[in-house]
């Protein structure tokens, strides 16, 4: 099986990279090649911009696939050019869309496929929503051979699935205080990229995912109390955790707020049996408190990944001097 994937240096890409040549099929990876996840050696790396297809016409020229996956479409207009390439060139195009979508906040749990696709709050749900019905518009007129995945909160050893990433591990380190949204009880599903290529791998070439969407998350649920204090735990540190209303963190950085009003603000647990069902090999066996501690360890040994931001944390600050100025512990009132 002839395999491209426009990206495969991400988070999840990488790991599903990994797994299909370990299954023997031909991958190219179409990139720029700046990631700090090398392409897989034994992949075909082919070096380009999916955003000027002008410029990639001739890498593809020779090619037909029996999949492409693009890791990288945002909004429709990335859709509409990967419709432009490889119309007539693929038996499979699964675009790579976000659990996002679905209804926010929920009214009911758990989630599944059927869930009404509609997030009112952030634009890149809404952006990846209008992509997954230009697909299925060009599915149902022109039998284009789509198939929409969903991937929810997924994470890597090089990544840390919290606010801050490595900065709020800092923190932790410096027994400074860290921001929990809300009370920290809503809860929250944590995929490592792992456990998702098991899922993943066995959609390629299936004539049975055609026309179909599906989410491929971990079965593990966190209030994200725990998954703050699994983190300190990896850390080896008592966490000091402050509990900030959404609304407030939202009116200090509306970028955050989005991603909080917008999704992590409400309790998301997914109902995996339609993956199950074409995939039953799909199970996921990593828990985040394995998860993170390897995580952890990757960050101490790379020091050159240690990022720490300045802004972001002069942002906690200023959100935690708000909170405490306009509510103050009863010691101080």
């Amino acid at each position: 099986m002839k395999v491209l994937f426009i990206g495969g240096t991400g988070i999840i890409s990488s790991a599903c990279s990994g797994l299909a040549i370990e299954r023997g099929i031909d991958l190219y990876l179409l990139n720029r090649g700046q990631s700090i996840r090398p392409a897989h050696p034994q992949a075909r790396h082919l070096v380009g911009d999916i955003r000027q297809p002008n410029t990639i016409k001739d890498l593809l020229s020779e090619h037909t696939f029996d999949v492409v996956v693009n890791w990288v479409a945002y909004v429709p207009q990335h859709i509409a050019t990967d419709l432009h390439l490889f119309r007539r060139r693929t038996g499979q195009y699964i675009f790579i869309s976000s659990a996002t979508v679905y209804q926010t906040p929920p009214a009911r749990l758990p989630i599944t496929e059927e869930t009404p696709l509609s997030n009112p709050i952030w634009e890149y749900a809404q952006n990846k929503i209008a992509c997954e019905q230009l697909l299925m518009s060009a599915y149902n007129e022109e039998d284009f051979p789509v198939t929409i995945v969903r991937p929810s909160h997924t994470y890597d050893r090089t990544h840390l699935p919290i606010r801050g990433d490595y900065t709020t591990v800092m923190r932790m380190r410096q027994g400074k205080k860290v921001i929990v949204h809300g009370d920290g009880s809503s809860l929250w599903t944590l995929t490592h990229h792992v456990d998702f290529a098991r899922g993943f791998i066995g959609l390629l070439g299936n004539p049975l995912a055609i026309g179909e969407a599906f989410h491929i998350t971990s079965d593990e649920v966190l209030t994200w109390n725990k998954i703050y204090e699994l983190t300190a735990q990896a850390v080896e540190v008592t966490p000091e955790l402050v509990h900030i209303p959404s609304e407030l963190i939202a009116a200090y950085d509306p970028e955050m707020g989005d991603g909080l009003l917008g999704d992590k603000a409400h309790s998301k647990i997914f109902d995996n049996t339609k993956i199950k069902h074409l995939v039953p090999e799909f199970q996921t066996t990593i828990p985040f408190a394995h998860g993170v501690k390897e995580t952890i360890a990757w960050l101490d040994a790379n020091p050159a990944s240690q990022h720490i931001s300045a802004d972001f944390n002069a942002l906690v600050d200023r959100i935690l001097a708000a909170y405490e100025h306009a509510w103050p512990s009863p010691t101080r009132a």
